[in-house]
């Protein structure tokens, strides 16, 4: 396995969560990494990303001033802060390893994938 997402759960909306996005092969610690979340019904969407070294981030608008992306590469671990959720914020979480040690908002410039971890905010 080469990413474990962790940190999903259910949480009233308003609340905060943390996740966290484990490498314990360490095959990401020079490569920009990013969250995406799948609703019910719906495509796999960009959420957050961050490059390398952590000093780029962007983020998708609907996310932006509630959610930090954030990364402790001595502990190869990728952060998802969350705050202020709301229930559109329901669904399935997804860390990945980009192909490069850039940021990307891209599906397709991340390498490696996380298996997921469910995020549902009730109303």
């Amino acid at each position: 396995v080469q990413l474990q997402a962790s940190g999903g759960g259910l949480v009233p909306a308003g609340g905060s969560l943390r996740l966290s996005c484990a490498n314990p092969r360490r095959t990401s610690s020079n490569n920009g990494m990013g969250w995406f979340r799948q609703a019910p019904g719906k495509e796999r969407e960009f959420v957050a990303t961050i490059n390398w070294r952590g000093a780029d981030t962007y983020y998708a608008d609907s996310v932006k001033g509630r959610f930090t992306i954030s990364r402790d590469n001595a502990k190869n671990t990728l952060y998802l802060q969350m705050n202020s959720l709301k229930p559109e914020d329901t669904a399935v979480y997804y860390c990945a390893s980009a192909l490069s040690s850039s940021a990307s908002t891209n599906a397709r410039g991340y390498r490696y994938w996380g298996q997921g971890t469910l995020v549902t905010v009730s109303s």
